[in-house]
C-alpha cells in the first residue's frame, strides 16, 4: 500500500472514500465534516439527530456521496471523547476505517490527519499514527492458502491537509509510520510462519535479507562456532535437533564510535517442545512462536537502518529448536555458559534463558553499554499480565523507565514487575552455581533473575512477551495471531536514546 501526503480539500479529492473523524457526544458537524454535510444537503446532522452518529471510539458510519461530492463514500470515524484522545486511539480508529473499507473492495482512500492539533498532538504524530494503523490493520498472513483471497487490497491511503506548512510534517510522520509498521509485520511473518518452515537456518537467512536490504552487518555463528567461544548452554538446548543451531549477530552503525551503545537480545527458540520435559500436546503447535523476541529484534533493526539514528545498535539471536531425542539435554545435566559460570538443569523446557544466557555474555564481552532482551519466557507472566501487558524486570531504573516510555508513545503496554532479592534462593542449586528454573512460584521474576545473572553490571531490562507476542482474537490494529510486540517499542527506544546522546 502506498501511503503519501497531499495538500489539499478533502471534500475535492478525487478517492474511491474519504475518512473524517467525530468526536463523541457530537451535536452537530463541525470543520470539514460541517462543509461535507452541507454538500450532501444535511445527511450528516441527520445520523448525528437520529442517534447513528456518536462519535463513540471505532464507530464507523458510511454515507454513499451520490455524485455530490467528487469522493463516491463519506466514512465517519469515531474518536471517543475529544479530552480523551491519544495517538493510540487515532491508529486503532485508521485501522478499524481502513479494514472496514478494504472488505467493501475500496482502493484509494484520503483521510483527514485525524486528531492534528488536539491534546498536544502534532500532524507529524498524527500521520505517523494513522499510518501504522492502516498498516498494522490491513496485515494478513496468507503464504500457505493455494487459493487467492477474493477481497481486494487498498492500493493507496493519501492524508489531505489544507495548510501547506504542515505538508512536510505529515509526510515525515507517514514516513516513519509506515517504515515501523511494515517493520512490525515483518515479525509478524516470522512469528506466524509454521517451524518446518522457520527453522534456525531460515532464520539466519531472513537476517541476511535484512542485512542485505538495509545495509547492516552480519554475523552468522555455526554449532562450531559456538563451541570454540565456549556457549555450553546455548548448544546443550540444541542437543536434541537435527537443525543446526545459528547465532545471529545484527549491526547497525550510526555513529563513527565503536562503541555498542545498545544490544538487543531475542529468544530465537523456532520451535519448543519441551525437549525431555515434553510439554502436554494439546496446544503444542501454538510453540512455534517461541522465537517472537528474535523475530522483533530483527524487524527493529530494518526499522533502524532506515531511519538512522546516530547511535550503535546490534541484535543478536541464538536460534534453534528444543526437541527430545537421544543425544537431548536431560534433567541433571550440568552445563557451563561463554562467561563460565554453571547450571543445573532442572527441566529442559526452560531452555530459553539457557540460550540467553550465552547471548547476554556475547553482548557483555563486547563491551555493550545496555541490554535489552525480549523474550516469550514464561507462562507465569501471562498468569500474571494476561495478553495484555509485557511484563519488564530490570537492574536500572533509569533504561527501564525508559523502555516503558517507548512503549507507552506506540501503545505497548508494559509493567515492571519486582526482582527481590529473596526470589533468588529459589535458583540455588546443589550441585552448580545456578539452576535453571526456581518452580512455578513467582516464575517470571525468577526466570528473569536468572537471565539477569548474565547481565551482570550492565544495565538490563528483561522483557517478557509470552502473553503479547501473539493473540487468540482480534483486537485493535491487531488480528489473530502475531502482534510483533515489542518491534515498535524498541525503534522508539534506540531513537529515543539517539536523541539524548545529541545525535
Amino acid at each position: 500500500m502506498d501511503i503519501k501526503a497531499k495538500v489539499g480539500n478533502i471534500r475535492r479529492t478525487r478517492a474511491d472514500a474519504i475518512v473524517m473523524g467525530v468526536f463523541e457526544g457530537i451535536k452537530r458537524p463541525r470543520g470539514d465534516v460541517s462543509t461535507v454535510n452541507k454538500a450532501l444537503e444535511g445527511a450528516v446532522s441527520q445520523l448525528i439527530h437520529e442517534g447513528e452518529i456518536k462519535g463513540k471510539l471505532c464507530e464507523v458510519t458510511v454515507i454513499h456521496s451520490l455524485g455530490k461530492i467528487t469522493p463516491e463514500r463519506v466514512v465517519l470515524i469515531g474518536l471517543g471523547k475529544r479530552s480523551e484522545l491519544t495517538l493510540e486511539k487515532i491508529r486503532i480508529a485508521a485501522a478499524e476505517a481502513s479494514c472496514i473499507l478494504q472488505k467493501k473492495g475500496v482502493k484509494h482512500i484520503a483521510i483527514a490527519p485525524l486528531g492534528a492539533g488536539l491534546n498536544k498532538i502534532s500532524f507529524q504524530s498524527a500521520a505517523q499514527a494513522i499510518a501504522e494503523g492502516a498498516v498494522l490493520g490491513l496485515y494478513s498472513y496468507r503464504k500457505h492458502f493455494t487459493k487467492e483471497s477474493e477481497q481486494g487490497q487498498i492500493e493507496e491511503l493519501t492524508i489531505v491537509e489544507r495548510s501547506r506548512s504542515a505538508t512536510a510534517s505529515i509526510k515525515q510522520g507517514v514516513d516513519e509510520g509506515k517504515i515501523v509498521g511494515e517493520a512490525t509485520n515483518l515479525a509478524r511473518d516470522m512469528v506466524n510462519e509454521p517451524a518446518n518452515y522457520m527453522t534456525p537456518t531460515q532464520m539466519a537467512e531472513e537476517a541476511r535479507k535484512i542485512a542485505d536490504k538495509y545495509g547492516l552487518e552480519l554475523t552468522v555463528l555455526e554449532r562450531e562456532d559456538m563451541q570454540k567461544l565456549g556457549m555450553g548452554a546455548l548448544l546443550g538446548v540444541a542437543g536434541g535437533s537435527a537443525q543446526p543451531p545459528k547465532f545471529i549477530v545484527l549491526k547497525y552503525r550510526g555513529n563513527n564510535s565503536k562503541d555498542i551503545d545498545i544490544a538487543l537480545i531475542g529468544k530465537g527458540i523456532t520451535f519448543d517442545s519441551g525437549g525431555i520435559s515434553l510439554k502436554p500436546s494439546e496446544n503444542m503447535g501454538a510453540m512455534k512462536t517461541d522465537m517472537a523476541g528474535g523475530a522483533s529484534v530483527m524487524a527493529a533493526m530494518s526499522a533502524i537502518a532506515q531511519l538512522k539514528p546516530k547511535i550503535n545498535v546490534i541484535a543478536i539471536v541464538g536460534a534453534t529448536e528444543n526437541l527430545p531425542s537421544g543425544s537431548a539435554l536431560k534433567p541433571a545435566d550440568v552445563l557451563t555458559t561463554m562467561n563460565g559460570k554453571t547450571i543445573e538443569i532442572e527441566s529442559t523446557d526452560a531452555e530459553g534463558r539457557l540460550t540467553l544466557a550465552d547471548a547476554l555474555s556475547y553482548a557483555n564481552q563486547r563491551g555493550a553499554k545496555r541490554i535489552v532482551d525480549i523474550a516469550t519466557l514464561t507462562s507465569g507472566c501471562v498468569t500474571a499480565l494476561g495478553d495484555v501487558a509485557t511484563g519488564a524486570f530490570t537492574n536500572n531504573q533509569t533504561l527501564v523507565d525508559k523502555v516503558i516510555a517507548a512503549g507507552e508513545e506506540v501503545g505497548d503496554k508494559i509493567w515492571q514487575m519486582p526482582m527481590y532479592e529473596e526470589y533468588k534462593e529459589q535458583n540455588k542449586s546443589d550441585v552448580a552455581d545456578i539452576k535453571n528454573t526456581g518452580g512455578r512460584k513467582a516464575s517470571p521474576i525468577t526466570a528473569a533473575l536468572f537471565v539477569g545473572e548474565f547481565a551482570g553490571e550492565t544495565p538490563w531490562v528483561h522483557l517478557d512477551i509470552a502473553g503479547t507476542s501473539y493473540l487468540d482474537k482480534p483486537r485493535g490494529y491487531y488480528g489473530k495471531g502475531a502482534t510483533g510486540v515489542p518491534t515498535r517499542t524498541l525503534v522508539k527506544l534506540v531513537l529515543a536514546l539517539a536523541s539524548d546522546k545529541g545525535g
